[in-house]
């Protein structure tokens, strides 16, 4: 089965960096020779992790509670990082990310799911532990074979429906992941941006990644 990334990019993921192919193919029933199911685990640092706008970080301390985002920001913070490919309840190929910050007097989680919704025929995320902020997910690839990850149009989940968010609390989440040649590790960058107070959140850091097996 082909993973969500692959259903989002389709032709375009082989213009993909061939690391970052390999990052991304990661999908329910991939198997090696063993008949083991495949993951991925990682750990590195940010650079800078974070709310840079100390007047918004009260209202992202509400969110944290849920592993969506947090209120802190600092330079130089270790994180870990593990995916774990599966189904939905529809069937269709998804991708949960657990992120570990270990801010210096706090530890932080952030989770996200990201599914392919064939009705929608794209990719959603869900952001926290009860996924309940939906984004529309649109995937590209830089001329550099850099993976180039947007989040639009949010909305809150309720039951099998879902309601837009007022623009007043939207904002579009910008991610680009590269294979850094040189340091042998991969380099994400993401922002986060709200229209009225730009960035609210950010991260930018490197990693190393390795692939697990589980029965």
């Amino acid at each position: 089965m082909a993973s969500v990334y692959q259903r989002a990019l389709g032709r375009d993921f082989s213009l993909l960096q061939p690391e970052l192919q390999q990052y991304f193919s990661l999908a329910p029933g991939a198997e090696n020779d063993d008949g083991a199911t495949v993951g991925g685990a990682g750990s590195g640092t940010f650079d800078v992790a974070g709310c840079p706008i100390p007047s918004l970080r009260p209202f992202l301390r509400l969110t944290s509670s849920d592993n969506a985002l947090f209120p802190e920001y600092q330079h130089n913070v270790p994180f870990s990082i593990e995916n774990r490919a599966s189904l939905n309840a529809n069937g269709q190929p998804q991708l949960a990310a657990v992120r570990t910050l270990h801010f210096e007097n706090r530890t932080r989680i952030m989770e996200d799911q990201t599914s392919w919704d064939d009705d929608l025929g794209k990719a959603v995320g869900a952001l926290g532990r009860s996924g309940r902020l939906l984004t529309d997910v649109t995937c590209s690839v830089g001329a550099d074979g850099r993976m180039r990850i947007i989040s639009r149009r949010s909305r809150l989940a309720a039951g099998r429906r879902s309601v837009r968010l007022p623009l007043l609390f939207e904002a579009a989440a910008f991610t680009e992941q590269w294979w850094d040649e040189a340091e042998r590790r991969f380099r994400i960058r993401t922002k986060v941006i709200q229209r009225q107070f730009g960035t609210v959140l950010e991260y930018d850091g490197s990693f190393a990644y390795s692939y697990s097996f589980s029965p």
